[in-house]
């Protein structure tokens, strides 16, 4: 247990000591034993984005369903203190919870399929845990003692969880660590969940997410992978309690059993988890194997309702979901307009994956099937001779969408090409949606072309502009003046009173509204009378209304032409799609 008693050599016969406060750990929190809190460690193997998020979102799922509560964690290997510095093309999205910390996308994957909003203490990344200990050795913090990898990681990591636990009093805690086994990165991570078991014998399991190729050459499933990650985990002293096996297609006995053989893990806790077009079936593929049983079966826990009778309204409402997704029929289409969707020759649609599944979620809300087609914004910029020449036909080709949506994003790159993106849906009234930067650029293009502001802009991307609509408030200039990057938007959940008789207050129901953030820019004060008489209004705004929230043109002018300054797709799930979202597809299915 976390805060163990331990012998002391230099001490009486009898006498104990703490060991964390041997460490300099004065006051150790009580010991994960004696909450009962059960663990669970999803670890990848063979090779990364094999699919751990969505492995550990499905089983937090079904576990939910059997009526225990639930706290997923995720374990980052990378250096980064949080994700809010990475590049998007290089990390992916980045997601922020309630409080403002800017984490994996996989926190994403979890709120989404659990319906929950995490704390920040669920999330940790390498960076934050080196960090914390040297910012306590500087100041004394340990006393003037050595400190080690293996001891003073492991127990600030082994601390961590047992904040998380404090926080969620969770049934099942369930810790994905990125990346895969016998990486030098995540070795540490390992290392601390060895030592939970050691401490908690019984409460702690071991699932390995592992690839098994089909080369075309060879014509069939191979094994040996995965049999190789899961011996490499045992060389931590850890061995695998159940293996998913992700492939192209189903697994069949025979590589079953040789793997079972190989790994001494019980054939039956071998999971096939073949490619899905939907990822929402994986939770109900996962229950038809029996994967809660054996988990609780594995864990020395109750197995709640069997017998169907209990617990039934969670996977009833999701096998719903996933039914009413397979029956749609009637199709709409989509624009995402971005510009982080090329990563060399590949697409890397994880750059927006909470976007695209919020689409997903208001299309099968509405009963519709949903076609999102990538959009580069560059294809609609004429002041690139690359596109001048042929900008106009690419913006033609957009009356063939019923609804077009431009995403957040930062910089100069591509900006002119969604601002005539903006126009075009304005003026040929073409279900728009903007979100932060998008609803930037909705106030920049309407100030150009309506207020005969010409040059109008944002002061991210011309600071010399005469109209600055789009400009740095004073504190976040003092960041910046400071080069104080990281962290130091304008992030997390803030309220947002809505008015009445506005698109989006039909969409909410509500005056009062809680979203969440990630921006430094924002709607200048000093053109929002001027904008407003023009027509465009601020229908969302912070409840001292100095900052602007929403915008949107009248129904009686555009059907749905709506842009927020927060992220409104941090805030949705398959069984409760965001109202907004939904809104924007009910006017995509109208068009």
């Amino acid at each position: 247990m976390i805060g163990r008693k331990e012998k002391d050599p230099k001490r009486k016969k009898g006498e104990t000591r703490l060991r964390n406060k041997d460490r300099g750990y004065d006051n150790p929190k009580p010991s994960v034993a004696q909450h009962r809190t059960k663990y669970i460690f999803i670890i990848g193997g063979v090779i990364s984005g094999v699919g751990k998020g969505i492995t550990t979102s499905s089983i937090a799922t079904i576990l939910q369903a059997r009526g225990y509560k639930i706290s997923p964690i995720k374990f980052d290997p990378y250096l980064n203190v949080d994700a809010g510095t990475m590049n998007p093309i290089e990390h992916g999205e980045v997601f922020v919870l309630n409080s403002g910390l800017e984490t994996d996308q996989d926190m994403g994957n979890y709120e989404r399929f659990l319906g929950v909003e995490l704390p920040p203490e669920n999330y940790m990344t390498n960076g934050m845990i080196y960090k914390s200990i040297i910012d306590r050795e500087r100041s004394l913090g340990y006393g003037g003692k050595c400190v080690e990898p293996v001891y003073n990681v492991t127990e600030e990591i082994l601390r961590r969880i047992q904040v998380s636990v404090d926080a969620m009093s969770p049934d099942i805690t369930i810790i994905e660590i990125g990346g895969i086994v016998d990486e030098y990165q995540n070795a540490i991570f390992i290392e601390a969940a060895r030592i939970l078991k050691s401490r908690n014998p019984g409460d702690v399991m071991f699932a390995v997410v592992s690839y098994l190729p089909i080369p075309k050459t060879a014509g069939e499933m191979k094994t040996r992978p995965t049999q190789n990650a899961v011996r490499a985990l045992a060389h931590y002293g850890v061995n695998a309690d159940m293996i998913i096996a992700r492939a192209s297609v189903s697994i069949d006995d025979e590589r079953r059993a040789k793997i079972a053989f190989a790994t001494n893990v019980p054939k039956e806790h071998i999971i096939s988890a073949p490619d899905v077009k939907n990822i929402y079936d994986i939770p109900l593929n996962f229950e038809k194997q029996g994967v809660s049983e054996s988990i609780l079966n594995i864990l020395g826990l109750p197995q709640r309702y069997e017998d169907g009778k209990h617990g039934k309204n969670l996977l009833s409402a999701w096998k719903a979901m996933v039914a009413r997704g397979e029956k749609a029929k009637q199709e709409v289409r989509i624009a995402l307009v971005g510009k982080y969707f090329k990563v060399g020759d590949y697409l890397q649609g994880d750059v927006y994956i909470s976007v695209i599944e919020a689409l997903k979620h208001a299309a099968n809300h509405a009963g519709r099937k949903i076609r999102i087609d990538w959009l580069d914004a560059s294809d609609f910029d004429n002041t690139k001779e690359e596109s001048a020449h042929h900008y106009k036909k690419n913006l033609e080709k957009l009356k063939d969408y019923d609804g077009i949506l431009v995403p957040g994003g930062f910089g100069k790159r591509a900006v002119e090409g969604k601002i005539n993106v903006v126009r075009y849906a304005r003026e040929h009234k073409i279900p728009y949606f903007g979100l932060c930067y998008g609803m930037q650029l909705m106030v920049v293009e309407f100030a150009r072309n309506v207020l005969n502001m010409e040059d109008a802009h944002t002061t991210e991307i011309e600071k010399r502009t005469a109209y600055r609509v789009v400009d740095l408030m004073p504190e976040q200039m003092k960041n910046l003046q400071q080069e104080r990057f990281g962290g130091s938007m304008r992030l997390g959940a803030y309220h947002c009173i809505v008015e009445k008789g506005t698109i989006a207050r039909e969409c909410y129901k509500y005056e009062n509204i809680t979203e969440r953030h990630r921006h430094r820019y924002e709607i200048n004060p000093d053109f929002i009378e001027d904008i407003e008489k023009a027509g465009l209004c601020f229908s969302g705004k912070s409840p001292d209304g100095r900052l602007m929230e929403i915008v949107e043109l009248p129904k009686s002018k555009h059907p749905f032409f709506l842009g927020t300054q927060f992220h409104p797709e941090f805030k949705t799930s398959p069984l409760s799609p965001h109202p907004l979202f939904v809104g924007f597809i009910r006017a995509a299915i109208l068009k």
